[in-house]
């Protein structure tokens, strides 16, 4: 595939990493005060670790909040994984702000991207790290990079107009100069919280000279191409790459035309690093989701993943192999009911590591390319990150006691070892809420899972009100997982229990269970909270189910407002946070349409009944308990008016409501000082409707 590309282009043992929770006593008083908002929001984050060449030193971005400023800032830091005891160390040419550090092929260099000049561009160090050059020196904001493994050229994504490949904007007329209308002629008209300007992120490549500057100008890879690599909003470098030899560029893009909104249709393409071909798709047979190429270290297969699915974006992504010699495919571990979550091959191409949810946990999975053995690596707590080295593995795992550390893990098995020790100082004295996972018969009578989080200050035989959590997505998962948004330590710490289901839908349970939601908003996953919520009054006898609040956010936002006209029996009150409350106008007004469409079985006009079957806005004549409406004004997804409109209905209806609106975020709150402002308003509400009478 690759290679035949470039001919046309081109001259001639089972380890289980268990992390330890945080200090607590299980059966007396929590020794230390419990965690705060304001704690959570000014923890140090490590992620993104990269391992050098020779496996000797890993790089891992380390985010660190400035409060007063209420801003974050990201740097470099090193390890030697070499040397025994190593403390890791900043980094000096982090100064200025540093992130998406990269090695070079003979790891001599690390590049990384920094604003210091003026935008964001490329900058190169030594592994001294005490100076920093700029590599590039381009019209455009260098949104990620790439360096090729013959350290010949390096590959930049910047947001250009794809008719002119041009980071300048259009001119105007004079006499529009003053004008401030903007035309559309097909959707996105806006996307997540940004409105459309017109540009595409397009990938161009640069020529390396013997320092590892960029020499001359940039070279388009996809001129013309209506389409982004990266994806927008987020998506980053894990979406394009090389071939092994450097002569060749793949990207994942979906072609926008009129129907990007509704489609879910990525495929790789591939161009020579030249630029002298335009891309040719190479999965133009797959109508679904296709990602994440990664080639063999002998450059003999290729491994993607790719969903089976137009239109769902929660679908299974499956493994596919590619022989490059004759393109013929097969799936790898068909039979591994599990969504892989990046790939990487080991150093001897026999195996591929691989992350994903499994039962409440995200794992970091071998699988053999030759017999499709699935072999879990890790065991409790959730995986964001990981790399390979000749040496060994190295990946960054947090749990719901714990925020993330990097660890390593040999590649011939053992005990992973800890190495790093991030924001010992700042949770020093901090009690964290026990945690345990619990099973029932929900829906169907299929097994659920849910998670139970002591109070902080926990002493057996008293009771304690409880925080009842319900996560967004819907495909998503409360898991074993140290959350910066929906942190169930942050509701310990204040005093509460916690409790999440993770309901029909949730990821991580095989995807039947995750296809089990679309088109049951409203039932399945509803007789799974109130099984859940009943088995957990009956297992845990320090939960007072007298003084319990539900919350949500997004899907969780959704449930609440549905909840509110359908079970809204046990509740003292109720937190919606960016929640849909008029299904039928959802589908008219979120951006990504593919996602309403899919959940409700159609367009909105084509399959009216299919919005109405579950819509919350035809129940409020039953809404009576307090809620706490919280929306954003940046929000695209679900638009700002579904948080006024329920909250316009609280206030109609007389029953006790606020909302607290946020003019500067968009689906998330981001930043940290509002973060601190929403869990206090929380908690302000849950401790109103939750108190002792008489407290």
């Amino acid at each position: 595939m690759i290679k035949r590309l470039l001919a046309a282009a081109a001259p001639a043992a089972l380890a289980l990493a268990v992390i330890a929770p945080a200090a607590h006593a299980a059966d007396g008083a929590a020794q230390g005060r419990g965690f705060t908002a304001r704690d959570m929001v000014n923890l140090d984050r490590v992620s993104d670790p990269r391992v050098s060449p020779d496996g000797r030193y890993v790089l891992y971005d380390l985010r660190t909040t400035d409060y007063a400023a209420n801003k974050a800032a990201h740097a470099i830091w090193l390890v030697d994984l070499a040397a025994k005891g190593a403390q890791p160390r900043r980094l000096a040419a982090s100064d200025g702000g540093a992130s998406s550090a990269r090695w070079s092929a003979d790891g001599k260099a690390i590049y990384f991207v920094s604003s210091r000049g003026g935008s964001d561009q490329v900058w190169k160090t030594d592994l001294a790290g005490a100076k920093a050059e700029q590599a590039t020196k381009l019209p455009a904001d260098v949104g990620a990079f790439k360096l090729s493994p013959d350290g010949k050229s390096l590959v930049v994504a910047m947001a250009v107009h794809p008719d002119t490949e041009s980071a300048a904007a259009p001119a105007k007329a004079a006499d529009q100069a003053k004008a401030t209308g903007v035309l559309y002629d097909k959707l996105f008209v806006r996307h997540w919280d940004a409105w459309a300007d017109g540009t595409r992120n397009h990938l161009f490549s640069l020529a390396l000279d013997g320092q590892g500057l960029a020499l001359g100008k940039a070279t388009p890879l996809m001129a013309g191409f209506d389409g982004d690599a990266p994806s927008k909003p987020y998506g980053d470098d894990a979406e394009f790459g090389f071939s092994n030899d450097g002569k060749a560029v793949w990207f994942a893009a979906r072609l926008a035309g009129r129907t990007e909104p509704w489609s879910t249709n990525f495929d790789i393409y591939g161009a020579p690093v030249d630029g002298s071909k335009a891309p040719r798709n190479l999965t133009a047979k797959n109508p679904a989701w296709d990602t994440g190429l990664v080639m063999s270290p002998d450059g003999k297969t290729v491994a993607y993943r790719a969903m089976k699915r137009p239109g769902f974006e929660a679908d299974r992504f499956h493994i596919i192999l590619r022989d490059e010699a004759t393109d013929a495919e097969r799936e790898l571990a068909a039979g591994w009911d599990r969504s892989a979550d990046d790939l990487k091959w080991s150093p001897d191409g026999k195996s591929l590591y691989v992350v994903a949810g499994d039962v409440g946990q995200t794992r970091l999975f071998s699988i053999d390319v030759k017999s499709g053995k699935v072999t879990p690596l890790t065991g409790e707590g959730h995986v964001s990150a990981f790399d390979v080295s000749p040496k060994g593995l190295v990946y960054v795992s947090d749990n719901l006691t714990a925020p993330a550390q990097l660890f390593t893990l040999p590649l011939a098995g053992g005990k992973p070892v800890q190495v790093t020790n991030v924001n010992a100082d700042k949770l020093a004295g901090v009690a964290m809420g026990a945690p345990e996972q619990f099973s029932f018969p929900g829906w169907n009578g299929e097994t659920v899972h849910g998670y139970v989080v002591k109070p902080a200050d926990y002493v057996a035989g008293k009771k304690y009100p409880v925080a009842f959590l319900i996560h967004g997505g819907p495909q998503g998962s409360f898991g074993n997982l140290f959350h910066y948004r929906w942190n169930a330590q942050t509701y310990a710490g204040a005093g509460y229990a916690v409790v999440m289901i993770d309901f029909h839908g949730s990821t991580g349970y095989g995807q039947a269970f995750t296809d089990a939601i679309s088109t049951h908003w409203g039932d399945r996953p509803l007789e799974d909270l109130q099984k859940g919520w009943a088995f957990a009054l009956s297992k845990y006898d320090f939960l007072d189910g007298d003084r319990a609040c539900a919350l949500g956010g997004s899907y969780g936002g959704f449930m609440v407002n549905w909840i509110a006209g359908n079970w809204n029996g046990p509740w003292k009150c109720l937190v919606n946070h960016d929640g849909v409350f008029d299904n039928r106008m959802m589908g008219y007004s979120t951006e990504e349409l593919w996602f309403s469409e899919w959940e409700n079985g159609g367009a909105a006009f084509a399959n009216p009944q299919g919005y109405e079957r579950f819509n919350p806005v035809n129940h409020v004549a039953d809404w009576t308990k307090p809620m706490l409406v919280i929306h954003g004004q940046k929000d695209f997804r679900i638009p700002v008016e579904q948080g006024l409109g329920a909250f316009t209905a609280l206030q109609r209806k007389g029953v006790p409501s606020e909302l607290l609106y946020f003019a500067d975020e968009n689906h998330w709150v981001l930043k940290p000082q509002n973060s601190v402002q929403w869990h206090d308003s929380v908690l302000g509400w849950l401790n109103k409707w939750t108190a002792k009478p008489g407290a």
